[in-house]
């Protein structure tokens, strides 16, 4: 699958309940250590909140997540954060929600629909957009190709979003491309056309 939904920006939410508030926060990633390490940023700068629940959902195919209810009654946090992301079909994204408890217990029922609710307004707040799978693709040509390859990568529309990550030039040219997934069996086709061109993925 080339093809799956993100959050378009970090979108933010803000629910109250009994005198506790939930904030809430989305932020787009595209690894487990880029969402861990945000999870541990914002555990630092809420250090003085009661809890600080979280949940993940990585890569396109949406098989690596993981929540924490980060003290709260197992269940009553992670799960509906992570529900929240799973309902909107999103990936790539971690929601982090900060609580700060106002004395008044909300049950485990509450727990839930608080966490929730919040973990939901914050996605709404970043809306969503189609994202693509990427990947990198290295070309080697003779000299006298160039032209020609550049021609065929310069004739890929703009939205398709291929881009020269590294570049040799000598009696044999190296070109490193980042491209997405689902454009490599047609611009790879039309390369290794190229005489003397071959790639490696």
């Amino acid at each position: 699958m080339a093809k799956y939904l993100t959050i378009a920006k970090e979108g933010e939410g803000i629910y109250r309940e009994k005198m506790s508030r939930f904030l809430a926060f989305a932020v787009p990633v595209t690894s487990v250590d880029e969402a861990k390490a945000c999870i541990s940023m914002y555990a630092n700068e809420y250090h003085d909140a009661r809890h600080v629940c979280w949940a993940y959902m990585i890569g396109a195919d949406r098989l690596t997540y993981l929540s924490s209810d980060n003290g709260e009654p197992s269940g009553t946090a992670g799960k509906p954060i992570l529900g929240q992301i799973n309902s909107l079909g999103l990936t790539n994204v971690v929601v982090i929600v900060v609580r700060y408890f106002g004395g008044i217990k909300l049950g485990t029922s509450g727990l839930i629909v608080a966490y929730r609710e919040a973990a939901r307004l914050a996605l709404e707040d970043a809306g969503s957009v189609e994202g693509r799978e990427m990947t990198s693709m290295t070309v080697t040509f003779p000299y006298l190709a160039m032209n020609d390859v550049m021609r065929l990568i310069k004739s890929v529309p703009a939205s398709d979003a291929v881009k020269i990550t590294n570049q040799e030039f000598d009696n044999t040219c190296t070109l490193t491309l980042s491209l997405p997934l689902d454009l490599v069996p047609l611009l790879g086709g039309k390369l290794e056309a190229v005489s003397g061109t071959s790639l490696n993925y």
